[in-house]
């Protein structure tokens, strides 16, 4: 697990260490391999044999992961360290294959862990980031990118295009050349030098293209790096606000920078940068010259971009490459920044760690690692919890180093029943990783802008599934995709020709190929549908063309998508095979509502593999986002316009779904249940459909939302939900500032606003009702008692008349 904790300042002082450049006390740092390590062996595992080291494959399927693969024709990968170190097994990744997307498109990031998230049984942190850069590549050839830079063409290994390449070889070298971190607990582990290239999880040192690996290893880190975080998923979500306040994203790191003579005259080879900021200003080069150049402690400058999203991880289950809650694959739903680069890189991190041990506890440091002499094991006493002083405890085997033999039970007994534990200390707590091939995010044209784009694409491979395993067979991502009216969806994707010949499949041996098409028409129900339903789910065979409609397209988009003829003309196509890998139909609007369900004609064999997706279309927007104990906003198209949670406001990671739905078509959803509206007088706003109806926070939620009323009418938010069939409306109090509606609740269900007389205008319109009427009825009874004033009135005004008519 990430071990964290505060390294006080006696530990910085000893490890002459200062994390991110602060040298400051009681800093707070998050290592993604433990610097220590705390660990509890309970009796009842060592009896199970339950605790054994961590194997946690990380496999990344859409975009797809290379897992160090270019295009091998092999099961396996020919070159684990070609470009960095995943840790996983070398059956895993695909073959090269590049994609681009338009900034602002929302991409489903989809991967599979080996080991257990939010789940006791361990600790889990994933992390994703990007980078993009000119020089970033795939390459053409499975040798790792050298070290040496005549071994390159024009001696510059940064643009050498045969090689694949993600860091570039500045940065390693100044990895390389740079003091580790001397102040972590490595336990037993003894790294065979003192440069950063060296830590508990690669003590020998094994580069992996231009990988840092001590970077690779701890997060937040605390020097330069070109990569920038998308999201957090943590056990541990109460160290969220830490993470977003120390990600490079918005906070510097320092570095220590040398004068360029001294590289050059220790031969670019055989220099060291030192680490920290006091190693750092007491460097002088000469070292003996009164007047000798001084190391400059500097700040880079933060990659000044928004703080990455951080919330719990998504649940999976131990032993166990699948899917998650609810049958799906666990994902991430990324929107694209404004990058406009032909060449980045995804990369996905995952640690697992044994969760029986206290990560923040700041005393299990370097001084705990296994001394130079005398024993073998580390000198963490993990016998205390059992009431062993260290003593009994190292008679008995309870310590922490490689494969130690316990004695579970005391007196004689312990020397005839004595188990192995299989511990590995450099793998206790790992980090695994995979990284995806290359690929481009272009600005988009101006027809689409502020349009909402979803990226459509294919994952997988060809083979059944064991012979993909670790990957996957084909599938649509996302399989199931809800959409509004006239959002635009981007179907692309891509594969492989040189997959092994003997996987099973379709087509031509060795090849990847996709197509999409509507399936036949509905010939009995499926399910409880909520729109009219296109093609029938459970079916194996395609709709008619002069028959399919699918999403509004028109003819030529549909024969584009079944016969991939925009990359192909002619040739043999039954199975697709003359056509190449890549398909690109492009962004198309999509129109009319209801459920279209579609298929790959090729990769669809019923009994061996599924390759079908459904699109869910309807006329109204629909916002949902992972939520828990850290918080967070829905935000709307609408500025200003969201739903909130405050941190703790929900137990566990949920789904939260809002639909948003236009008065015509809530008042339809309310008929169709035979509710009723029975408060009110008009709507005021559009129905917030806050899913599930179940919802029960701990803390209230905020809901703000546009409204519309004139001064003549006041407005009250009502709620119901479907278990009551809409036909009870409970007021939820709200208050209105700068043309939004804001109130707050607790629940989920279906929210509206509706008009009311406004209170003030009728009092004033019954005040001055009341006034008319009390001076009509005062005269008239006035001029009843007093008829001859009534006279002389009229007397008057006939004066009056007759003056003005002899004026004029």
């Amino acid at each position: 697990m990430p071990i964290f904790g505060v390294l006080d300042r006696s530990c910085q002082k000893s490890s002459r260490l200062s994390l991110l450049g602060a040298a400051r006390k009681n800093f707070i740092f998050q290592a993604f391999l433990p610097f220590y390590f705390s660990f509890t062996m309970k009796v009842l595992l060592i009896l199970s044999l339950l605790l054994v080291s961590c194997y946690g494959d990380m496999y990344l399927h859409n975009p797809r992961g290379s897992n160090n693969r270019l295009d091998e024709s092999g099961r396996a990968r020919n070159n684990a360290n070609r470009m960095f170190d995943s840790q996983n097994n070398n059956r895993g990744g695909y073959n090269v294959g590049n994609l681009y997307y338009y900034e602002g498109s929302v991409l489903s990031i989809e991967w599979t862990n080996q080991h257990s998230c939010a789940n006791r049984n361990s600790h889990c942190e994933i992390i994703l980031q990007y980078m993009c850069d000119k020089n970033i590549r795939d390459g053409v050839t499975t040798q790792t990118i050298p070290e040496n830079p005549i071994l390159c063409k024009n001696f510059d290994c940064n643009t050498d295009k045969r090689f694949g390449m993600h860091e570039n070889y500045d940065y390693y070298m100044d990895c390389k050349h740079r003091n580790r971190n001397q102040g972590l607990f490595l336990a037993d582990q003894k790294p065979k030098g003192k440069s950063a290239k060296y830590t508990r999880q690669n003590p020998g040192g094994t580069r992996r293209g231009y990988e840092c690996p001590e970077e690779r290893d701890y997060y937040p880190y605390w020097h330069p790096t070109p990569w920038k975080d998308i999201a957090i998923m943590t056990n541990d979500p109460e160290r969220c606000e830490m993470y977003r306040k120390e990600s490079e994203n918005v906070k510097g790191r320092y570095t220590c920078e040398v004068p360029t003579e001294y590289k050059k005259a220790k031969g670019w080879r055989n220099y060291y940068i030192p680490s920290t900021q006091e190693e750092c200003e007491a460097f002088k080069y000469p070292m003996n010259s009164v007047n000798g150049t001084r190391g400059v402690w500097k700040l880079n400058p933060s990659h000044d971009i928004p703080a990455p999203e951080c919330r719990e991880t998504t649940w999976s289950r131990d032993n166990h490459l699948g899917n998650g809650y609810g049958g799906y694959p666990n994902s991430y739903n990324w929107t694209l920044p404004d990058l406009n680069s032909e060449n980045c890189v995804l990369r996905i991190r995952y640690n697992i760690s044994t969760g029986e041990f206290d990560g923040w506890d700041s005393s299990v440091n370097a001084s705990l690692n296994q001394p130079p002499r005398g024993t073998k094991a580390s000198l963490l006493d993990i016998g205390e919890r059992f009431g062993f002083n260290y003593t009994q405890a190292s008679q008995r085997g309870y310590l922490f180093k490689q494969n130690p033999v316990v004695s579970i039970f005391g007196g004689d007994v312990a020397k005839n029943f004595q188990l192995r534990l299989a511990i590995n200390t450099n793998q206790i707590g790992r980090v695994f990783q995979d990284r995806s091939h290359t690929f481009a995010v272009r600005r988009r044209p101006s027809s689409l802008k502020d349009k909402k784009i979803h990226n459509l694409n294919v994952r997988g491979k060809r083979g059944n599934i064991v012979q993909v395993y670790p990957a996957v067979e084909y599938d649509f991502v996302p399989n199931t995709l809800i959409a509004k009216n006239g959002d635009y969806v981007h179907f692309q994707w891509t594969g492989s020709n040189t997959n092994p010949n003997g996987n099973d499949g379709q087509g031509k041996a060795g090849t990847d190929r996709s197509n999409v098409l509507v399936q036949e028409k509905q010939r009995y129900p499926e399910g409880e549908p909520k729109e009219k339903t296109y093609g029938q789910w459970g079916g194996n065979y395609p709709e008619h063309f002069d028959s399919a409609t699918f999403l509004g397209l028109d003819r030529k988009d549909l024969t584009s998508l079944a016969t991939l003829d925009k990359v192909q003309y002619g040739g043999e196509m039954s199975e697709l095979d003359d056509a190449g890998t890549y398909f690109d139909l492009g962004p198309r609007m999509i129109t009319g509502t209801g459920t279209y369900h579609y298929m790959c004609s090729r990769n669809n064999n019923f009994s061996n593999r599924s390759q079908k997706g459904r699109i869910v279309l309807s006329d109204n927007a629909v916002y949902s986002a992972m939520m828990g104990r850290s918080g967070g906003t829905i935000a709307f198209r609408e500025k200003g316009e969201g739903i909130t949670f405050k941190p703790n406001s929900l137990s566990q990671l949920k789904n939260i779904q809002v639909e948003r739905m236009s008065p015509e078509n809530g008042h339809q959803m309310i008929m169709s249940k035979n509710g009723k509206m029975g408060v009110g007088n008009e709507y005021a706003s559009d129905f917030l459909v806050i899913n599930p109806h179940s919802l029960k926070t701990n803390k209230k939620f905020t809901v703000r939302m546009g409204y519309q009323s004139d001064s003549t009418e006041d407005v009250e938010v009502y709620r119901s939900d479907d278990n009551e069939g809409f036909r009870t409306w409970y007021q939820v109090k709200a208050s209105t500032s700068d043309g939004k509606l804001e109130f707050q609740s607790d629940q989920g269900g279906v929210y509206v606003a509706r008009t009311v007389a406004n209170k003030g205008v009728i009092a004033g319109i019954v005040i001055a009702c009341i006034a008319f009427i009390v001076i009509v009825g005062g005269s008239v009874l006035y001029f009843r008692k007093h008829p001859d004033k009534l006279s002389s009135i009229g007397s008057c005004m006939s004066n009056t008349v007759r003056s003005c008519r002899e004026k004029v």
